[in-house]
């Protein structure tokens, strides 16, 4: 067992280190990322996940394309419309092999790494986008358990 970090990345970081100096992973095998805030991933997502993007050098994430109009604001006010076309929400779990995670969080400095694909892409690599599933939502607000509760019961 290896000890966190202040951060998600810096966990993340100890994690990999732990698996690659102790053995228990080479720098060619898949790690994958998952947050336990999202407790309903479905398993076709996963296995989508690990078919498409388990033997691609630059790794994948799930994700959704964004459905909502997004607002750019500013003191409270609307300040502009964003063109949502393009965009789309990351989800986990995060698939990439453990010697490019390594080297993608290597950086002393991990400010503005918000997922493991953020810390890829800072290497120039350009990870696999693969369909996620709405119903792998992020528990973070109290509202959402409602929501998690539905789908939990509805299995």
């Amino acid at each position: 067992m290896e000890n966190g970090g202040q951060t998600r990345a810096e966990t993340v970081r100890n994690g990999v280190a732990k698996l690659l100096e102790t053995g228990l992973a080479a720098e060619t095998d898949n790690i994958l990322v998952h947050d336990a805030a999202r407790c309903c991933l479905p398993s076709e997502a996963l296995a989508r996940l690990i078919e498409q993007a388990g033997n691609a050098a630059e790794g994948g994430i799930l994700a959704v394309p964004v459905a909502d109009t997004l607002k750019r604001a500013e003191s409270g006010q609307i300040s502009a419309t964003v063109d949502r076309s393009g965009l789309w929400q990351a989800q986990t779990p995060q698939l990439f092999q453990a010697g490019l995670l390594h080297r993608a969080l290597a950086a002393e400095n991990l400010d503005g790494i918000t997922d493991e694909a953020s810390a890829v892409e800072k290497l120039g690599v350009r990870p696999l986008l693969i369909q996620g599933d709405a119903r792998n939502l992020k528990l973070t607000q109290p509202q959402d358990a409602y929501i998690v509760r539905l789908l939990l019961n509805a299995v």
